[in-house]
């Protein structure tokens, strides 16, 4: 199989662009008459080069797609005939190409879940696990509803770990540009008024002057270093396992924040695993795929841990206790959940409790960062009024009348 760039032509005359898998131009002409687009022209792309312009397949058209694959199924059409019906009434050109593509690996005899292994960059392990495990049961169409209802939880936590993080940076970046502000513009035109006062200046003035000349010359380093530290912990950590374990335990610890990622992240691993283990996932894959989901190194290896304990013998709530992973209030909901025989509701309710409990948190996060930066502000703007107005009002109480 390969990669074609091709330019088709639709029913209605008007041109299209896009790429698709096949085996070759007579087989990529075939594919192409099943969308109801005519073949112009066509030429084989690289894959490891970027596709620019490609519009990507968002959550939205992913949790769309379960959507109606659920109503399908339970409607009792049949796989084929249900992705047919969906191809041809996509607006979104690349899935649409996908779509095409997971029909035609269908009727060559692979499973939905098989074709949809051959494009991890729209189906991820976890999807395509849950998929197999719909098939083995039979379940298909609650599988396509669980995961509808995953895919909408996965992107309102997305939405919520974005507030999280970007409110604090945008204000942050407020107070930063605001203290650029004054010590290259403002403070060294006040400099030259208090140099002529004469007179011997106090230490925060003189300070204030040396930040202010630090700032107007080297200004580009100021810009620069940070540019460069971020780019250069990125490539560090992409090459040392040890300095990305040291990132992502940082990123647990920042003050106000970190506990709110490690809800989210253990929140993120409790819903998927609930979802997993409810669908036949037998437990130690649910850990092993969801060591490769929670997106942190300190997380994946207590997970880890935790996997090697019940492997060892000892008891899922009792594993997780013993990772220190979980509060002890959740390690009691497993309890409870191991010994009804209810683990996956008892995870939901650990992803619910964490849920609401990341919103508390965010909620209080903004209330206290908020004050904090415009404490910092006004602490900035209360040492810049007192290294100029003192010099100022130590000269005029020295004048005699």
């Amino acid at each position: 199989m390969a990669l074609f760039q091709y330019k088709a032509l639709t029913s209605k005359g008007k041109t299209r662009t896009g790429n698709l898998d096949a085996a070759n131009i007579a087989d990529l002409e075939k594919r192409l008459l099943r969308m109801g687009l005519d073949l112009i022209t066509c030429n084989i792309r690289n894959p490891k080069k970027p596709m620019l312009g490609v519009r990507k397949v968002q959550r939205i058209d992913l949790i769309n797609f379960c959507f109606h694959m659920e109503q399908l199924i339970v409607a009792g059409v049949p796989l084929l005939e249900g992705l047919a019906d969906l191809r041809d009434s996509l607006e979104h050109p690349r899935f649409q190409e996908v779509i095409a593509n997971l029909i035609d690996e269908v009727e060559g005899g692979k499973t939905l879940s098989g074709a949809m292994a051959e494009h991890p960059v729209v189906f991820d392990v976890l999807f395509i696990n849950l998929i197999i495990a719909g098939e083995a049961t039979g379940q298909l169409g609650d599988i396509f509803a669980s995961l509808t209802r995953t895919i909408k939880w996965q992107d309102e936590l997305v939405s919520t770990t974005k507030k999280l993080l970007l409110f604090p940076a945008f204000v942050g970046s407020v107070v930063l540009a605001v203290t650029f502000f004054l010590m290259i513009y403002l403070v060294p035109q006040l400099v030259g008024f208090i140099k002529e006062m004469g007179g011997k200046l106090p230490f925060h003035t003189r300070a204030l002057i040396a930040t202010s000349n630090f700032c107007v010359h080297y200004w580009y380093v100021l810009l620069i270093v940070p540019i460069v530290l971020f780019f250069g912990i990125r490539f560090l950590a992409a090459k040392s396992a040890r300095v990305r374990y040291l990132l992502d335990d940082w990123k647990l610890r920042i003050w106000l924040i970190g506990p709110v990622l490690k809800k989210i992240l253990l929140s993120r691993f409790a819903n998927f695993f609930a979802m997993m283990y409810a669908a036949g996932i037998p437990i130690l894959d649910c850990l092993e795929i969801a060591e490769g989901i929670v997106g942190n190194v300190v997380i994946k290896e207590a997970l880890q841990e935790v996997g090697a304990d019940i492997k060892a013998g000892i008891g899922i709530a009792a594993s997780f206790e013993n990772s220190g992973l979980f509060p002890p209030l959740v390690v009691r909901m497993l309890k409870v959940g191991e010994t009804t025989g209810a683990l996956d509701h008892a995870l939901l309710n650990v992803s619910y409790f964490y849920d609401r409990d990341i919103q508390d948190a965010i909620t209080k996060v903004q209330a206290m960062i908020e004050p904090a930066m415009t404490v910092i502000l006004g602490a900035i703007l209360g040492w810049v009024m007192l290294s100029v107005l003192g010099p100022i009002y130590d000269t005029i109480s020295k004048i005699k009348m």
